[in-house]
């Protein structure tokens, strides 16, 4: 239940804490049953690291600086790290490097409500979760799985707040803060 006054942090808690939490030794043994039980869908987005493998600047490495649609592409502005100049690229000319295949931290969540994963799915979210710093997978029985690949830090300063702001929810009290 949303009780009156709530400040921007506790509102975001309320959400959080009715997501489904999901240990990572369950994803890990979805894997293990099959490579296509469970698949990563975060789209590239802002700081990501790069590996670039076609086109002119095949080879080189770099950091996503930002994102723009062109209307049929997405393409991604991509500061190269042993070079003057940026390049415009698009998602099949570079991957995006990552430690691992799940994220570090021990657990992953999947939302409670339908409405979540449509906005998910319509609205835009998975390019808005992956810019608040989630990678997202896609399961038959979850919809979708998300985590945070980063460890000792405020997660709500870090995601979960920005993520309650990119979701649309005004569940505070812009007074209380």
């Amino acid at each position: 239940m949303l009780k009156e006054g709530m400040t921007i942090r506790e509102a975001a808690q309320h959400w959080v804490s009715s997501f489904n939490a999901i240990p990572y030794a369950v994803c890990e043994k979805l894997l293990q049953v099959s490579c296509e039980e469970m698949y990563e869908v975060t789209p590239p987005s802002k700081h990501d690291r790069v590996s670039i493998h076609s086109g002119e600047h095949a080879g080189e490495y770099g950091t996503i600086v930002q994102s723009c649609y062109d209307g049929e592409d997405d393409l991604y502005l991509i500061d190269l790290d042993n070079s003057e100049e940026d390049a415009v690229l698009s998602t099949d000319e570079f991957d995006v490097e990552r430690d691992s295949f799940l994220p570090m931290w021990g657990t992953l969540w999947a939302f409670d409500e339908g409405i979540d994963n449509w906005w998910l799915e319509e609205k835009g979210g998975l390019q808005m979760m992956a810019d608040c710093g989630f990678r997202i997978y896609e399961q038959e029985d979850y919809e979708y799985i998300f985590g945070i690949d980063g460890a000792g830090y405020d997660f709500y300063e870090q995601h979960w707040i920005p993520l309650y702001n990119a979701r649309g929810l005004h569940w505070h009290d812009e007074e209380a803060g």
